[in-house]
């Protein structure tokens, strides 16, 4: 027999655990549906810091964990030729560690671009050859870039740049990781009379035009099947499987078919002694890792990578051998007490030179087919972001259910516009309409 809810949400990460506490907070019937069977969080529910500058974020999560964060001292690094660089670059740094000659190409190269600049960049080779120079961009970004992405610069929409960190700076963060952000934010959300699933992969969705419900068939961990019907849902699933699981068959499953991703490898390292609180880019290609972060005793490298490849086939000791290593190498403490390896499929959208065009008929599809249907997160929206911009695309979609109609336009959050760039965007759209009628 079905259970009914008013709003079923797919995915307990930041952006589906979000929407399903401010919807829960409102008094909606909400339930999450995780895949994971033990724990909710995504993404960086193993990680260490959720830091955000956006005041509503913050004043969000200082309601979900009260007292619960800590101000931490971090580091944000470059790591290239065996060597630690600040960010942005130092001149003196620089020139320091790459030698007279090498910086001096560097220097040379980069006011080359800037008198001679190319218009309209619309790769991240491209991109980064305006900004910094065809020699400074080869030597510190170009290989971060193709570790993240798995293809060249020069096939990576110029908006695929990815930047490191801030330099040195002080973060709010949680106490006891990020795990406990979300942790709580599941309590919360049942404490308000919402539940959340675990072990619970959604296997199908159908939509009953006549009558605007869905019905969700899910797969349990236990071998289970359950029914679901409501009349939203909101998805942080993975595009292409979303749409792949629609029935009636979306117009635009051709489209959704063609988006792509990368899967991502996690080694996390517990030491005996310590380090300082660091986000480490790395940008050398004798290192495979793409990203290390430490935090007192435990150093966390992340390897991008696509699902069915040697880094994905590899067995938990050869990454774990591996990890040790590359952090050996990066001068970093690794006398282990212990080892753990998470694999996360679909971690990060790829987006290519189609990909806004898919997006576009993807979009325009839902909206005239399939009303009720909310799409939220990183994974959700095909997008690149920060965690910030995945919690606002989950606040946004609960207001928008709340009020029963969009107030917001929650495609246009974006790291500079965030909230306003959304409500603004819904508003100018509005006026528009009322000129019109």
């Amino acid at each position: 027999m079905a259970q009914h809810v008013e709003t079923l949400v797919i995915g307990g990460g930041p952006a589906g655990l979000t929407s399903a506490y401010v919807l829960a907070k409102a008094g909606r019937a909400v339930t999450v549906l995780e895949m994971d069977p033990t724990s909710v969080g995504g993404l960086v529910r193993d990680g260490f810091t959720v830091s955000s500058k956006n005041q509503e974020v913050v004043a969000l999560w200082d309601e979900i964990l009260p007292d619960g964060f800590v101000e931490r001292s971090r580091a944000s690094r470059l790591y290239h030729g065996r060597k630690f660089y600040a960010y942005p670059l130092k001149a003196f740094e620089a020139l320091s560690h790459l030698g007279v000659w090498k910086a001096a190409k560097g220097a040379a190269s980069l006011g080359w671009a800037r008198l001679n600049p190319i218009a309209a960049p619309a790769t991240v080779q491209q991109h980064g050859r305006n900004r910094f120079g065809e020699s400074l961009f080869s030597t510190f970004f170009k290989t971060h870039a193709e570790k993240v992405w798995g293809m060249p610069c020069d096939a990576i929409p110029a908006d695929g740049l990815v930047q490191p960190a801030a330099r040195d700076e002080t973060v709010r963060c949680p106490r006891d990781g990020a795990g406990a952000l979300w942790k709580a934010c599941a309590q919360k959300i049942v404490a308000f009379g919402g539940e959340v699933r675990l072990g619970r992969k959604v296997d199908g969705l159908h939509y009953d035009k006549l009558a605007r419900i869905w019905t969700v068939s899910v797969a349990c961990a236990d071998g289970r099947k359950e029914i679901y019907t409501a009349e939203n849902v909101v998805s942080s699933a993975p595009l292409r499987a979303l749409m792949q699981s629609i029935c009636p068959t979306p117009i635009s499953l051709f489209h959704a078919g063609e988006l792509m991703y990368r899967d991502l490898i996690t080694v996390t390292l517990t030491a005996t002694k310590t380090s300082a609180d660091a986000t480490i880019h790395v940008h050398d290609p004798a290192v495979k890792a793409a990203r290390v972060e430490t935090r007192g005793a435990v150093t966390s490298l992340e390897y991008y990578c696509f699902e069915g490849d040697g880094l994905w086939v590899s067995s938990d000791q050869e990454l774990i051998a591996q990890a040790k290593h590359e952090a050996a190498v990066m001068g970093l403490s690794v006398d282990g007490l212990g080892a753990q390896v998470s694999r996360q499929r679909k971690a990060a959208p790829i987006h290519d030179e189609d990909s806004a065009e898919h997006l576009k008929m993807i979009r325009l599809d839902l909206k005239m087919g399939f009303p009720g249907l909310h799409l939220v997160g990183r994974n959700g929206l095909h997008r690149a972001g920060q965690q910030e911009h995945a919690v606002m695309t989950g606040i946004l979609t609960a207001e928008n259910i709340v009020a029963g109609e969009i107030l917001h336009d929650v495609w246009a959050v974006d790291a500079d516009a965030g909230y306003t760039g959304a409500r603004t965007a819904m508003r100018d759209v509005q006026v528009i309409d009322r000129k019109a009628a």
